[in-house]
């Protein structure tokens, strides 16, 4: 399973990185892999300012079709284009090619309320 020490994390099983105030957002390997091989990605919410936990998009598996939650508050501000045609891109690099969003945050502070990589292991293996 791998959960990169650099990233923050969400206990809906998405992660975020921060670079200035720009933070990028996918899911995580974990997510990915109980998700099944995902087939659909919908995300109609760039430009749009949205609130911490709000609902930017869904994604739909084989087996199941799951909400995906913003991790801090902010606009969106670019969609992975790429997903249009290549969905499984979540599946085989969740962490690189597998992004899903891009947001300028609002309260940076709220990254102090995510997740660190232990604190997400451990969630996973409760």
């Amino acid at each position: 399973m791998n959960i990169p020490a650099e990233l923050k994390y969400t206990k809906d099983h998405e992660w975020i990185r921060v670079e200035g105030d720009v933070a990028t957002v996918g899911v995580t390997d974990y997510a990915q892999g109980e998700l099944g091989d995902v087939v659909f990605i919908e995300i109609e919410t760039e430009g749009e300012e949205l609130a911490k936990e709000e609902v930017f998009g869904t994604i739909e598996a084989v087996k199941t079709v799951s909400d995906l939650f913003m991790p801090v508050a902010g606009e969106v501000t670019e969609v992975n284009g790429q997903l249009e045609d290549t969905p499984d891109a979540v599946n085989k690099d969740p962490y690189g090619e597998g992004w899903l969003i891009k947001i300028k945050m609002s309260d940076a502070s709220q990254l102090n309320e995510l997740l660190d990589a232990k604190a997400y292991e451990e969630l996973i293996n409760a």
